[in-house]
């Protein structure tokens, strides 16, 4: 039993998910993301996405940890720049990585380590190279009943805070659930040497 002044235990993770995190990229993202992205609220930093859903955290042995872990290390170390932002329809507002290849050739080494778990789920299809490096600013779902407008909003605010770059040398394995601040890291993953 806990007191009440603290909170109580955080319930299991549920899923777990493949991140490449950017904190070079919180400074233009985060007041938008907080109310924006509901991967922020869960505690997600400004990121792009390896894959995920990925495995059940049940799963996440030694074995798959390693084979994550040597999956990374097969794509070198990348510089990464965001000049621009760009939409997904009318419903999210994301960031374009340049160069886009580093980040898609993580993907693909990380789902031909585990095949059965493809990017998105499959939503978008199993290539890799059919999903779209982006690093989520805002979804249209959370803005309420002025959603473009809020959207555009964070755009033009977002915008006079590119470009900028970064220099990524590691992903996360990162497990939790829907619940407010619920995810954590488990595993930092190396990216190789180029």
């Amino acid at each position: 039993m806990h007191s009440l002044d603290e909170p109580p235990p955080a319930a299991p993770p549920t899923r777990s998910a493949v991140i490449v995190p950017v904190p070079a990229a919180e400074h233009a993202v985060a007041a938008h993301r907080a109310h924006l992205d509901r991967a922020a609220g869960w505690g997600v930093p400004a990121h792009l996405t390896v894959l995920h859903p990925f495995l059940p955290p049940s799963q996440l042995d030694e074995q798959a940890l390693s084979a994550l872990a040597a999956a990374a290390a097969t794509v070198g170390g990348f510089d990464v720049t965001f000049a621009a932002t760009a939409w997904f329809g009318a419903e999210v507002l994301w960031l374009a990585p340049t160069p886009e290849q580093p980040l898609r050739q993580l993907t693909a080494a990380v789902f031909s380590a585990f095949p059965d778990h493809p990017p998105y789920g499959g939503a978008h299809g199993t290539d890799p190279a059919d999903v779209q490096p982006h690093l989520t600013v805002a979804e249209r779902a959370l803005a309420g009943p002025d959603g473009l407008s809020a959207l555009q909003a964070a755009e033009a605010d977002v915008r006079t805070r590119l470009p900028f770059s970064q220099h990524l040398d590691h992903a996360l394995l990162i497990t939790g659930s829907e619940q407010p601040r619920s995810w954590r890291t488990l595993r930092r993953l190396e990216l190789g040497s180029r």
